[in-house]
């Protein structure tokens, strides 16, 4: 395996485009097949796409990707689900935001890196379908290289029956690479997704995992592929079954009210949003996950 790892760089960010893809069609299906219900009168929503462009401080390409949004749909009142693979040197701001890799020995000397991942973030119109949020991404450094990842469901209204479903989709793909991951990925995203100001978790958690390498590759990438095939089996049959359930004015409030929570989380503790700024992403891409409406009592 060669220093810079180019051809494994490629396959990863191959399959991100390729998850994002298969995700978009879903997304748009789940709009175009909603014919009963809340908002089934409205237009079929479709996602807007923009590609996204980085530079260096010296002007020189950096990388980019794909912002794919869609807003005010039958189905997704906001979803964003984007792509990227940037390169080029990390200050020292961007190696704090690295939290756990931030004293990579030799960085300081040699701050080359190169990442690629997908990030996504779903906010429906109907109260009763539940928020959620998905990313996975590799990292690269001529230090070191690791996978990174998950994705936790956040609904205003619980129901314990969807908790299940969500759950058991991700455990299954985690049990194909061992029933040593799952406990341990929960637990991290239990973790994780905890707000210390609130006191409370975020939603009804999911997986997470970050620095991960265990020396094989293959089997690495193999491991966040089957986190990033989980998420259509784990999400998308909960939105089909709560689409349809009607809402009055506090199922709205509870929503937005829970938006609240989710933004506060995203701009205080999200690493992903902290290093995407400080690395000079597109400020759109990176805070595509805030919600279009919130609400603060």
């Amino acid at each position: 395996m060669s220093d810079q790892m180019d051809t494994e760089k490629q396959r990863a960010s191959a399959w991100f485009r390729e998850l994002r893809d298969q995700i978009v069609a879903a997304f748009e299906g789940l709009e175009d097949s909603h014919c009963e219900g809340p908002f089934s009168d409205q237009a079929a929503g479709r996602f807007e796409v923009t590609e996204t462009t980085r530079s260096s401080a010296d002007g020189s390409d950096a990388g980019g990707g794909l912002m794919s949004v869609m807003r005010g749909g039958r189905v997704f009142e906001k979803v964003g689900v984007n792509i990227s693979t940037v390169y080029g040197e990390l200050g020292e701001r961007a190696q704090n935001a690295m939290a756990a890799r931030k004293g990579l020995p030799g960085m300081k000397e040699d701050p080359r890196f190169w990442a690629s991942g997908i990030s996504l973030v779903a906010h429906m119109q109907n109260p009763h379908c539940p928020a959620v949020h998905m990313n996975t991404r590799m990292f690269w450094t001529p230090h070191g290289w690791w996978f990174g990842g998950g994705s936790d469901l956040n609904p205003c209204l619980e129901y314990d029956e969807d908790t299940a479903h969500f759950h058991g989709v991700q455990k299954t793909h985690c049990d194909a690479h061992g029933s040593e991951h799952y406990p341990r990925l929960k637990a991290w995203a239990d973790e994780y997704f905890y707000i210390p100001h609130r006191n409370r978790a975020r939603g009804v958690g999911g997986i997470f995992l970050d620095d991960h390498n265990t020396g094989d590759w293959a089997a690495d990438f193999g491991f966040i592929q089957d986190i990033g095939k989980a998420f259509l089996p784990a999400f998308v049959p909960l939105v089909e079954k709560r689409r349809v359930d009607g809402f009055g004015e506090a199922e709205k409030d509870a929503q937005l009210v829970h938006r609240g929570l989710y933004a506060e989380y995203n701009l205080v503790y999200d690493r992903g949003t902290k290093f995407g700024l400080e690395t000079g992403h597109d400020a759109n891409a990176v805070l595509m996950s805030l919600p279009p409406m919130a609400k603060w009592v």
